[in-house]
């Protein structure tokens, strides 16, 4: 299994957490994140608002955002094209823990193939809907509703060719797109505990462009019906 870390050239605050990623995950590459502003500035992506699939997003995607994706589909084609079964995906700032890190990836190696999907979150936001495995405390399943960020995954071969398939038209962030199971058609699990957790804040904070802050109420309105319709879409065992 390969490690792809995801980082922006230039970023000193997360320069010190990338190297210790590298020396820590196994087979581990820096993947040159991408400018989402550039790419929309040279009109090189393709866009919807929020429209192409439903349930139909309430928002549009910012540069940031744009980088974001592309940056995970760059490493979903390392990955499509690559010789290994399946690879790890992680975001640079992540860091792993010495405690359930081992638990977790002794699972991934008994579990995944090229048709897996693993997320690794730094939250616990998802209700099992089945156990699959356990190991050391942590816990192998599938869930109900899939969760949202994307700071560590393991991406099979070919489930990276059915994201890709899938994604050629963007109209929503990554983390959202990738809960649409029914769209991408790949089945995803989680393993939860992990040992991982996100040090955005402590790292120099987000990278991904801020919302606007006018209109709060409304945003959180229009949130609240987007992730009432995709719960209405759970996975099935």
């Amino acid at each position: 299994m390969r490690s792809y870390i995801i980082h922006m050239q230039g970023n000193q605050a997360r320069a010190a957490n990338v190297a210790q990623l590298l020396d820590r995950l196994p087979q581990a590459q820096v993947v040159d994140a991408v400018n989402g502003r550039d790419v929309v500035a040279k009109g090189q992506v393709n866009c919807r608002q929020g429209d192409l699939h439903v349930p139909h997003y309430p928002f549009a995607l910012s540069p940031g955002e744009i980088g974001c994706f592309l940056s995970h589909r760059k490493c979903w084609e390392m990955i499509a094209n690559g010789d290994d079964a399946f690879g790890l995906i992680v975001e640079d700032d992540m860091v792993p823990d010495d405690t359930l890190w081992p638990s977790a990836m002794e699972l991934v190696h008994q579990h995944a193939g090229p048709d897996h999907m693993i997320r690794l979150p730094a939250k616990n936001r998802e209700k099992p809907q089945s156990l699959v495995a356990s190991h050391g405390g942590t816990c192998l399943f599938l869930p109900k509703r899939i969760g949202l960020q994307t700071v560590a995954q393991v991406i099979g071969r070919h489930a990276a060719r059915h994201l890709l398939a899938a994604s050629e038209t963007l109209d929503r962030p990554v983390d959202t797109f990738l809960q649409m199971h029914w769209i991408h058609g790949q089945t995803v699990h989680t393993l939860y505990p992990n040992g991982v957790s996100e040090e955005t804040d402590a790292l120099g904070g987000s990278t991904i462009q801020s919302r606007p802050t006018g209109g709060k109420l409304a945003r959180e309105i229009k949130r609240a019906i987007y992730r009432t319709q995709v719960a209405l879409r759970p996975q099935r065992p």
